[in-house]
């Protein structure tokens, strides 16, 4: 078994192989770090992945003594960067909103951003896989229940969790900009 040193050297010139004994020998480690301090697991994967990505890429400048130590280190860092961005991106919702007495809203207006915003969603589920939209069509229109859809389907729960996970996300991040304009379209 080859040491971290050596494997790094060789990383350093292009050695993919040696860059995958690195990954593979401490991926897992990572990971359960990053997810002691942040147990979503889709956040996890993505840091860890993020640190093995930027190691690649900077391999060639990288002072690494040890490799151990310096994942660890910029696990703390990549964990110390999501939750204060999570925090600083997080939006509260409200079941109610409040308004002034300033403001008057005019319902046919309102009616018409709501059916725009219907209209993104569709065109972002449109985008997904037949299997996820379908999933999700079942979880949010429908109200089944992660159990029920995985019979109904006659797939895993996990797989129905993961999808939902993947539309949620696509629709996060594809929609955050309309919901922007959206909200402040209202006010």
């Amino acid at each position: 078994m080859l040491s971290d040193t050596i494997l790094l050297n060789r990383m350093r010139e292009g050695d993919s192989a040696s860059f995958n004994t690195l990954f593979d020998r401490y991926w897992e480690m990572l990971y359960a770090t990053v997810f002691s301090v942040c147990s979503d697991r889709e956040v996890c994967s993505e840091i860890v992945h993020d640190i093995f990505l930027n190691i690649w890429l900077k391999r060639e400048k990288l002072q690494i003594e040890s490799f151990k130590a310096y994942i660890l280190a910029s696990a703390r860092y990549h964990v110390y960067r999501h939750v204060k961005n999570a925090r600083k991106n997080s939006l509260e919702y409200r079941e109610e909103l409040e308004y002034s007495s300033r403001v008057s809203m005019n319902d046919g207006e309102l009616n018409i951003r709501y059916q725009d915003l219907e209209k993104s969603v569709e065109r972002e589920l449109a985008e997904l896989p037949r299997r996820c939209k379908e999933i999700f069509t079942l979880s949010r229109r429908e109200q089944l229940s992660n159990d029920e859809i995985a019979t109904r389907l006659d797939i895993s729960k996990r797989t129905v969790e993961n999808q939902l996970t993947h539309a949620l996300r696509h629709l996060r991040l594809s929609m955050k900009h309309f919901l922007v304009l959206f909200l402040f379209a209202v006010n």
